[in-house]
């Protein structure tokens, strides 16, 4: 398989993986009790943070949408990559690597943190990722 198609493969996945994610975390609701409470003093309990008035929940949102702004740009980035293996796959050079070894931070992450959706993402999109840079042509990258 080409880099190019492995590229445009990883910008879908990624993009399915932000759609996920963002509808994942704005409709979220507590199944039990326990976890509700938790849920309502994110809501309801206020700090300040830096000058700013702030609550959990304003926190736990603002850093899934910055998730989120992540996951598109990566997308994007893995689309302009296609692009460029197919063109001028010298231009890609050491970002092929640092894309891969980004999306693997990310995995581990997922592996510690998550659940399940999230590791398999990550998983593909590291698999796809170092495959598309082993392919790209030998004194490329």
């Amino acid at each position: 398989m080409s880099a190019t198609l492995l590229y445009r493969i990883s910008a879908v996945v990624l993009l399915i993986f932000a759609v996920g994610h963002t509808m994942g975390f704005m409709t979220f609701k507590p199944a039990s009790a326990d976890a509700l409470a938790v849920y309502q003093a994110m809501k309801s309990v206020h700090f300040d943070l830096s000058g700013s008035t702030r609550t959990y929940s304003a926190l736990y949102t603002g850093f899934g949408l910055m998730v989120t702004a992540y996951l598109l740009f990566a997308a994007f980035l893995a689309w302009h990559l296609a692009s460029l293996a197919r063109t001028q796959p010298r231009a890609i050079g050491a970002l092929a690597w640092a894309f891969v070894a980004v999306q693997l931070i990310c995995l581990e992450l997922s592996i510690r943190y998550f659940f399940l959706a999230p590791m398999l993402f990550s998983g593909a999109i590291v698999l796809l990722l170092a495959w598309a840079a082993w392919s790209i042509p030998k004194g490329s990258v």
